[in-house]
């Protein structure tokens, strides 16, 4: 076995990642990650997707390439230039919104909804308003994480932060959780009640 991508990327993805490139944007998931986004999207036929953290639409891309044709995603992202790199390339498909708003504001606007899968990809939704985010997630549905092994972009400090998020998401008995130790260091958990 190897860590080769051998399915195809989405059609939208090498513009996405040009224009990711072109204006530094560095925060990014890796390709790995967005592969496995893809893979469980497929999971959820019908679902209903949040993906919290936008950037330019890397992972976006692959997320929609994942979900069927009675999929739903809303993503959301406060950077309106680097959301706008992901409108150009990914506003025409009827299955995504794309919100440019603050995180904390639309979680409080929505905490009515329900969703099948969360890939929290921001501060909000992972180190800020977890448990209202995982409010949101039906039982059988995914919550996704990932740049949780050191990051060079990393903050100082913001190693014991990452620490406390997976002892916290570990104490939780409403998770059934797998950290996995690949990519960027992705947790992929189930709402199990």
């Amino acid at each position: 076995m190897t860590q080769d991508i051998v399915q195809p990327v989405p059609q939208a993805y090498a513009a996405i990642d040009e224009q990711t490139r072109t204006v530094g944007f560095s925060m990014a998931s890796d390709i790995h990650t967005c592969s496995l986004l893809k893979t469980l999207a497929a999971s959820k036929p019908g679902g209903r997707f949040l993906e919290l953290g936008t950037g330019t639409g890397l992972s976006t891309a692959w997320i929609l390439d994942g979900m069927d044709e009675g999929s739903t995603l809303v993503s959301i992202d406060n950077d309106a230039d680097f959301l706008k790199i992901a409108k150009d390339a990914l506003a025409k498909d009827p299955r995504v919104s794309l919100v440019h708003t603050d995180g904390a504001d639309w979680i409080n606007e929505n905490s009515g909804e329900v969703f099948d899968y969360i890939f929290a990809d921001t501060w909000h939704g992972k180190y800020l308003m977890l448990d209202e985010t995982l409010n949101m997630l039906k039982t059988g549905g995914f919550y996704i994480i990932d740049d949780m092994m050191p990051q060079p972009n990393w903050p100082e400090g913001h190693d014991e932060k990452a620490k406390n998020l997976v002892a916290y998401l570990d104490s939780r008995n409403d998770l059934a959780l797998t950290k996995q130790v690949w990519a960027t260091g992705i947790i992929l958990a189930v709402k199990i009640k």
